[in-house]
């Protein structure tokens, strides 16, 4: 039981992870704009969140 918590936290947190990255890279590929400031974590922990449920069943 305690495995599977932790293995969820971690898909959660690698989601999260992921999606600052991509919005990093878009950042610097003058995709998006520099100026997200905070914007920019909270839209990873949204689409972290999604990108989450959605991969985390087929694990």
């Amino acid at each position: 039981m305690k495995k599977n918590i932790n293995k969820e936290i971690w898909l959660l947190i690698s989601g999260f992870g992921i999606m600052f990255a991509v919005f990093s890279w878009l950042q610097e590929a003058s995709i998006i704009t520099a100026e997200l400031g905070a914007l920019k974590g909270f839209l990873a922990l949204i689409t972290g969140f999604i990108l989450y449920i959605f991969f985390r069943k087929n694990l």
